[in-house]
């Protein structure tokens, strides 16, 4: 059976028309960040003449990319008005807590966007494909990755701190790993006056960290340990080890290497909190957890999106006793408590 007999609608190149060209959607919404046209909007500039004016861009120009951001959700236009809907007042405006806008100086970075341009190879080979070796030591990218991205992992990181400490009131030993910019760690160090955190990741990466935990005032409570997170001696005795985003870059059998290294440093009773992308088991829900295996064989030799069923074997595999999945509302991402 043909299958427009079995949805009952015609075959239309809608989703394909709109597939090739969406790189559009993608410079669109950079353009009106870095012209800072939702700013604009939030400020009371409504009609396009005067987000135009405000933007030092052409009327005309202004007209259509504001058209165009309506078209695709990230506006709304009555009566020769545009607003912003409540995801663009939140991530877009500049004057937001929330503001996401530089996030694209990670994401769409040469480092990033490149290698997608050997996507076919990538396919074939199955892992990237790029001139970007993204997990090289000390990367340039991970220095951006940790000033970009800072934003968007703001509020995810006091979730996760709640989740795992929700009482606050008893003395953690913390440890990092790929650190970052920091703020996982710090989440808990803000929230709980008796938690002390020791981050690990590549030296340039971790300056950026302890810029953050200055600002945080808990630098006295906040210690470092460059290197690579494989050959770092952890030390021993932690009461939490956290794992944010950092699995995903690696295969199973070295997940599994790291994990024990992870095992190892716990004290009894001690917990591993891992953040991920985390896919249902049929790899295609929800769509932006799973979607993110594409991102890692765009960008890493052998990287994943893992479903808990993986996640919970590689723990295992690894010494952990038992593991547990948390979603992270409203966040697209999840935690794993594994416990040692």
């Amino acid at each position: 059976m043909a299958p427009e007999a079995q949805t009952g609608k015609q075959p239309t190149p809608a989703l394909l028309f709109d597939t090739f060209n969406a790189y559009q959607r993608t410079q669109a919404v950079k353009t009106g960040i870095d012209l800072e046209v939702f700013t604009a909007i939030a400020e009371g500039k409504t009609t396009a003449n005067a987000i135009a004016e405000r933007c030092g861009a052409s009327e005309r120009g202004t007209r259509i990319l504001c058209d165009f951001l309506t078209i695709i959700g990230f506006l709304i236009k009555e009566n020769g008005n545009y607003g912003l809907t409540p995801d663009s007042a939140m991530f877009l405006d500049k004057r937001s807590p929330a503001y996401m806008g530089t996030v694209t100086e990670f994401i769409l970075s040469p480092h990033i966007i490149d290698n997608f341009d050997h996507l076919t190879e990538a396919v074939k080979k199955g892992g990237t494909a790029g001139e970007t070796e993204a997990l090289a030591p000390e990367h340039p990218m991970w220095v951006r990755f940790a000033r970009a991205m800072a934003p968007m992992m703001a509020m995810p990181s006091q979730l996760v701190a709640k989740l795992a400490d929700p009482n606050a009131d008893k003395k953690l030993k913390i440890l990092d790993i790929a650190a970052g910019h920091g703020l996982y760690g710090l989440a808990f160090a803000r929230q709980n006056p008796q938690a002390e955190i020791t981050a690990v990741d590549w030296p340039n990466v971790l300056e950026v960290a302890k810029e953050n935990a200055e600002a945080a005032g808990v630098s006295d409570r906040y210690q470092t340990k460059p290197g690579s997170a494989f050959d770092v001696d952890y030390g021993t005795g932690y009461d939490i080890v956290l794992l944010t985003n950092f699995l995903h870059h690696f295969d199973k059998e070295t997940c599994e290497m790291l994990l024990r290294k992870v095992h190892a440093s716990l004290a009894d009773g001690g917990r591993a909190v891992t953040l991920e992308f985390v896919p249902n088991d049929d790899r295609v829900t929800p769509p932006q957890a799973a979607g993110f295996s594409m991102m890692m064989l765009g960008v890493t030799p052998s990287g994943d999106a893992y479903t808990f069923a993986e996640i919970e074997q590689m723990f295992r595999n690894a010494g952990f006793a038992r593991s547990e999945l948390h979603d992270l509302p409203p966040t697209i991402q999840r935690v794993v408590i594994s416990q040692k």
